[in-house]
């Protein structure tokens, strides 16, 4: 994933959203997402973690 892909998000007790990478942040633990969501259009930062399948809270989105 990179800048300006459209993502799903998982978030806590709700469906998963849609929404934009605004920027990503590397760690050694994963990787930070700012993403503009529509209630959030300025981002809202989630963070990916690199081997933790429930940790996992973006990603690529599906059209379906």
């Amino acid at each position: 994933m990179k800048v300006n892909d459209r993502v799903s998000v998982k978030t806590d007790g709700g469906p998963r959203r849609t929404g934009t990478i605004l920027a990503m942040e590397p760690f050694n633990e994963g990787t930070m997402f700012l993403v503009a969501l529509e209630d959030y259009p300025l981002g809202i930062w989630f963070f990916n973690e690199r081997h933790q399948p429930d940790g996992i809270f973006v990603e690529p989105y599906q059209d379906a």
